[in-house]
């Protein structure tokens, strides 16, 4: 809990937390309501937030980086993390506090879009037209997604002592696992692996839950993801011990 609070502390008394917020908000809002284009929800006839479940992911996938790759390289880098890991408490936690910390922060960027939601809603024709199912469905694949890109960069973070390293590491390890998987699958399409290899990427299963219907095998596939980043994360601390 210490940690998960002192981290916050970090976050909103700083511009990283205010920048990862206001960044994720302004581009989806230039997207979906100014820009013209595929993605503008006045010009698309249609009312449902398709649009921002499209760039939300893309968006995520430069500033979760941006936001985890100070988590543990700033304490490797100034070698704080070895008074952390002599006062009395786990390794477990120490990764646990910062990777609420950011998922948090995550889920406070994401709160402020259901103003598009309710004037989606509103502007429907007739009002409150809007498939529910999917439009829930999209924002739990959203919740689910950032979580796996916040365990990935807290990982990039726990292997190297330089910012820039941890985000180009977290950058292409979220890149490959959310779409990456699905560029191969397309180039064995003949084989008849596609569909297993395309399984294994984060898009797959977030689009399957983006539809609506939520399946254990997706959410079992996510937890399993975090777990595994998590675990990685923990291994590379305790090995700071020594």
């Amino acid at each position: 809990i210490n940690i998960l609070k002192r981290e916050l502390n970090n976050f909103l008394y700083s511009l990283t937390g205010f920048m990862v917020i206001s960044v994720f908000l302004i581009l989806n809002g230039l997207f979906l309501w100014v820009f013209p284009g595929p993605f503008n929800l006045l010009d698309s006839g249609y009312a449902g937030l398709d649009g921002l479940f499209f760039l939300a992911p893309w968006i995520f996938l430069f500033l979760i980086p941006a936001l985890t790759m100070r988590f543990f390289s700033e304490e490797l880098k100034t070698g704080t993390i070895e008074l952390l890991l002599t006062k009395p408490i786990s390794t477990l936690s120490l990764v646990l506090g910062k990777y609420f910390a950011g998922l948090i922060l995550c889920l406070m960027a994401m709160t402020p879009t259901l103003i598009y939601l309710i004037s989606i809603y509103v502007l429907g024709q007739p009002q409150g037209n809007i498939d529910w199912g999917a439009t829930i469905g999209s924002y739990i694949g959203l919740i689910f997604l950032s979580a796996v890109y916040v365990s990935i960069g807290l990982f990039a973070s726990s292997i190297t002592e330089s910012q820039i390293v941890a985000f180009i590491l977290s950058l292409f390890f979220c890149f490959i696992c959310f779409t990456g998987f699905e560029q191969i699958a397309t180039l064995l399409s003949h084989t008849g692996m596609e569909l297993y290899i395309e399984k294994l990427g984060i898009s797959y299963h977030y689009n399957a839950i983006s539809r609506g219907v939520i399946d254990t095998r997706d959410i079992l596939y996510f937890i399993s993801l975090i777990c595994f980043f998590l675990s990685g994360s923990k291994l590379s601390i305790q090995s700071k011990k020594w």
